[in-house]
Formats: C-alpha cells, structure tokens, sequence
C-alpha cells in the first residue's frame, strides 16, 4: 500500500513561485516599517551613508592628506603634473586615480585601524606578506620567504650545476684582469632565528638551497659563509631587527668583518676590518621598521635598535647620488675616500647590502654598488676595480635563475 502523501505548506516570506505575494510581506518583517517614523529613519540612515563614504574626499578638499609616506613601506603616487604634451593631458585621469588611491582623506587612519585590529585584537599578522612569529618577531614571508624558511623543494642537480657555473666563470674573467672575486649569501632572518618562526610552520628538510651552493662552491674557496659567525654573537646578542627583514648593526659588523677577510685574502692592500672596539654600542628605542610598515602598525609599535655608533670618523663619502644616505637603497651607488692607495670594488648587491654599505666603504677608494643579482661585465670593464663582490639574499635562490652566459669568456 502506498504511504499517504503529505499535505504541501506554503514557506512565508519567499517571493518564489509558491508565494509570489509573500515578497513584500518578507521585506516589511526584516526591515523598518512603512510609517513615518520609518521613513525618517530610511532617511537618516541614507544620510549617515553619504556622509560616510564623502568624509575622505571632504577631508581631501579641506585640505588634508590621508597619506602617510613614513608608516608605508614603499613609494606614494604623487600628485599628476601637466605639461603641454598630449601624454600628461591624456594620462590625467589615471594618475589623478592613482593619486586619490594613496592619499585620499583619512586613507592611513583606515589602514591603521585595521592593521591594530588584527593584529592586537586578533592576534594574527594584518598582511600576507609578513609573518607573525613568537615574543615580538615578525618575518619577511613574501618573495619565497616562507618557501626558503620550509626548504619545500632544493635546487635540482642542473640548477645547482647552473649556479657553480656562473660563479665559476664570473671568476675565470675577472682573473685574466687581474681582478679578485668575493661571493656571499646574506643569510635571511628565518635562517638565524628559526627558534622563533611560528610553530605552524614546519620544515619539510633540513637542507636548504643556500646550503646545496655553499657545498657545490666548497671546492672553490670563492664563497663566504657568514652564517657560522652570526650564530656564534647570536648567543651573546640579538643581530637582526625584530620589526625589519633584514640584520642590525651588529650583526652588519660581523658579516663585514668576514667579506673583509675574504677581500684581504685576495687583495693584501686592502686594510684590516673595524673590530668591535671601535664602535660604541647604543640602544635606541624607535618605531618599528619594515615589516611593522607592511602591517600598517608603523606608528603603533616600537623596537630597540641595537645601533653601533663609530668612535673614529668614517672617512667615505656618497658622491651618487649625491647627497643621498649610506644606507640609501638607490639602484647606482657610489663612495669614495681621497687615498690613491686604497683598492677599487665592485659590489653586486640586494637590500642586505644597504647595512654593509658603510661598514665596507671605508676600505676603498671608489666602491660602486649595484642593486641587481646577475653578474655584470659591462660596469667591472668600465670601472676597473681590484675586487668584485657579488651578494645575494638566501631566499632568491627559488626566483632567481644566473645566466653565465652574461659572462664573456
């Protein structure tokens, strides 16, 4: 015997085909009542929402700035200038966009109210491309960080056949010019410090690609490995920022002091490297650097810098650009020191340089550094130095590919 069929009930408030008259009856239960009291409020609350979404160009119009260019890690658009060419007239539009993007009223108010609502209230980093780790450290997660901290895939044999190429070939040229040759990896802050990584991040091996080239350069005596050194004064002292990618001055210090090594090794007239002695250490409280910009808790957050202040004057001066800082991170910079007896160097370099710049500049006449990874033939043929130092931060080794065949044989 069949089982009985249900009776069939009309579902309320839904506007389908079973009950084309529920739709109104559904609005009028979820909203505000159609009388005048609930008119005025529709009114007040279409209001409020103008006003809200008005207050940042008002706040332009009035005058003020949402921009904060010191709390950002990177370049504002700046307002679009005409000329009398066709392209400024005909690029107004976008660049006027661009403009209001980055500084539209109370645009860093926003940013920093969400940046210290998720990360105080929350607990967890306000961007992807930093990662919150343990006691106040905070790590560089973009730009393979997070991939070079696991070690999720080493370096194939070609790859690493690739890299001693180009290292060895580099030096091959450089030779037949009388010309010595220094390669370092600057070690990132996941490398020295990976005690404080959050827990949630766990290592799939135990080789990393910086180690893989150290190995295949072993042979070579062409690579420095600062890292042996770093953790050694890493049990004395802390020598990386915690709000910055990148190493403080002491921990600077030491890596110089091995690159200087090397160089003497390779080039005598070189003179000794500046010892701890010479420096005085100051703590300085200061507002968090890089990656605290990145959040968007710039002014909320505070560091001690672990500065070195240098008890004898440094004789290098930046003459490209000039007028420009030391640690300036410029693509072309240039320092000399009036002393013919000094040694020439090339330095091919990455952010992790900008600390060493001052550190390493007191030991040449004319030092030209570089912002790029690959080799340069062109600039070592013009400038004619007695040395050429080549850097490259552990983590691009998973984006960056050397191409030896830039190197003249």
């Amino acid at each position: 015997m069949a089982a009985p069929r249900r009776p069939h009930r009309r579902r309320q408030g839904y506007g389908g085909p079973l009950n084309p008259g529920a739709k109104a009856e559904g609005l009028h239960d979820i909203g505000l009542p159609d009388t005048d009291s609930g008119r005025a409020a529709h009114r007040v609350l279409v209001a409020l929402f103008v006003v809200v979404i008005s207050l940042p160009l008002a706040a332009n119009l009035a005058g003020f700035d949402g921009a904060d260019p010191g709390a950002e890690n990177r370049e504002l658009a700046p307002f679009p200038r005409i000329d009398r060419s066709w392209q400024s007239i005909a690029g107004l539009p976008a660049n006027l966009g661009l403009w209001f993007d980055d500084h539209f009223g109370l645009r860093s108010t926003f940013i920093r109210w969400y940046g210290e609502s998720r990360l105080f209230a929350l607990g967890v980093s306000p961007s992807a491309a930093v990662v919150k780790g343990r006691g106040g450290w905070f790590f560089y997660g973009d730009d393979m960080g997070i991939e070079d901290y696991v070690n999720v895939e080493p370096m194939t044999p070609a790859a690493v056949a690739n890299w001693r190429a180009a290292v060895v070939r580099a030096r091959d040229w450089l030779r037949t010019r009388g010309v010595a040759y220094v390669f370092t990896i600057a070690p990132d802050k996941h490398a020295i410090y990976p005690e404080e990584m959050p827990s949630t991040l766990l290592r799939l091996g135990e080789v990393s690609r910086s180690d893989q080239l150290f190995t295949t350069l072993q042979d070579t005596g062409l690579a420095v490995d600062v890292r042996p050194w770093l953790f050694a004064t890493k049990a004395r002292e802390r020598i990386y920022h915690k709000t910055d990618t990148h190493w403080n001055d002491r921990g600077a210090l030491v890596a110089y002091q091995q690159i200087i090594g090397a160089v003497r090794a390779r080039v005598p007239a070189t003179p000794p490297a500046w010892t701890r002695e010479d420096f005085e250490p100051v703590d300085r409280i200061v507002e968090a650097l890089d990656l605290a910009a990145m959040m968007g808790v710039k002014r909320a957050l505070r560091e001690t810098d672990l500065a070195l202040v240098p008890r004898r004057a440094r004789r290098a001066r930046v003459i490209e650009p000039a007028g420009a800082a030391p640690t300036a991170e410029e693509g072309r910079l240039v320092t000399e020191i009036d002393d013919p007896s000094l040694p020439r160097a090339v330095i091919l370099r990455d952010s992790f340089v900008s600390r060493l710049v001052p550190f390493l500049s007191e030991h040449f006449g004319r030092a030209v550094y570089l912002w790029q990874n690959d080799f340069d033939a062109t600039i070592v043929a013009r400038e004619h130095p007695d040395v050429v130092i080549q850097e490259i931060v552990g983590r691009h080794l998973y984006n960056f590919i050397p191409s030896p065949e830039l190197v003249p044989k």
